[in-house]
């Protein structure tokens, strides 16, 4: 138990990758996991869109300022959500999906990192052609080429309450 805990605690974002192919198998292998989140009356309301192509990474890149690592990634993964399948909940599934891909990647010992996209749905929807879905993340996946240190978290005792919120468990 304690391994899978420290497996946990090591996931870093990754932003800056080898210059190295990352096959299809294991993109397939990392999928497959994702497709086992937890969702709400299993809607699984996911659907994944890979891109190799380095143009269209690059216009991925450039949605906003902090997308670049799409651009130095050799893969991204668009994470869209079919919000008909399940309409009160398929922001919380879709980051579920999201949260197990990175999470299986890092077990084959890929390197990812999250780029908010919900700011930005119409402009990846064109770049895509997903129109009628939600892209809830952008994740660019490769070898890792950085080992950054964990940031800074919050202390447990400013996050956590007993029964009511203000009521604190740890002092």
């Amino acid at each position: 138990m304690e391994e899978c805990l420290k497996f946990l605690l090591s996931r870093r974002s990754i932003r800056v990758f080898e210059d190295k192919e990352v096959s299809d198998e294991l993109i397939k292998r990392i999928l497959d996991v994702a497709r086992y989140a937890p969702s709400a009356k299993n809607s699984q309301p996911w659907e994944f869109v890979v891109v190799r192509d380095e143009e269209v990474r690059r216009k991925l890149a450039s949605i906003h300022r902090y997308a670049y690592p799409l651009q130095r990634a050799p893969v991204a993964i668009a994470v869209l959500c079919n919000p008909e399948l399940s309409p009160d909940s398929y922001l919380v599934d879709c980051a579920n999906a999201t949260i197990y891909l990175m999470l299986a990647a890092h077990a084959l010992g890929l390197g990812t990192v999250w780029i908010q996209s919900l700011r930005n749905v119409k402009e990846i929807n064109e770049i895509l052609g997903s129109e009628g879905r939600i892209p809830v993340a952008l994740i660019a996946l490769g070898w890792p080429a950085e080992k950054p240190e964990a940031r800074p978290r919050r202390e447990l005792k400013e996050i956590v309450y007993i029964n009511r919120y203000g009521e604190r468990l740890i002092k």
